[in-house]
């Protein structure tokens, strides 16, 4: 069988079709990405670090990127740190404690004339479900996205008493 040279040929010329075949329908069919528009809303989406006891919540949509950071935890409030990679014209958050109830967005105040940086005191998470809602205000554009409140404590193997 391996003498005959179709089968060869065919051996050494199906994976590189296949390769070219797998890209030329990533680029026909994917979607294409375009920049945000004014006075639309745009959803962010949180990444693997909400999930966990990380200290940090990275929310991104395209090059638009938010970091959120739990500074200082209690078991009364909760301290957050939002850092954005452009700057921001406001910023509301809101600790949803139980699912279905809804709860006042607290507006959050600026740390820095750049307007990249914000700061929000919170009442401490009470249970495993609470989650974070937050919208910014980029220029005429509006981000808005809900994160787990599981990464506001900050836990590895070496804080854990032991």
């Amino acid at each position: 069988m391996l003498k005959n040279k179709h089968i060869i040929a065919a051996m050494l010329v199906a994976p590189i079709l296949a390769i070219i075949a797998y890209f030329g329908v990533d680029l026909a069919v994917s979607e294409k990405p375009h920049a945000a528009k004014e006075g639309e809303s745009y959803k962010l989406v949180a990444s693997s670090n909400c999930r966990y006891t990380s200290g940090i919540c990275t929310l991104e949509n395209g090059d638009f990127k938010l970091k959120l950071r739990s500074e200082q935890l209690t078991e009364n409030a909760l301290v957050i740190k939002l850092v954005s990679d452009f700057p921001l014209d406001g910023a509301k958050i809101s600790l949803v404690q139980q699912e279905g109830k809804s709860a006042t967005p607290i507006d959050m105040s600026v740390t820095q004339e750049d307007k990249k940086e914000w700061f929000v005191d919170l009442p401490a998470p009470t249970t495993a479900e609470s989650e974070i809602h937050l919208v910014v205000k980029a220029g005429e554009t509006l981000y808005y996205g809900e994160a787990p409140a599981i990464f506001a404590e900050y836990k590895t193997l070496f804080t854990e008493d032991k």
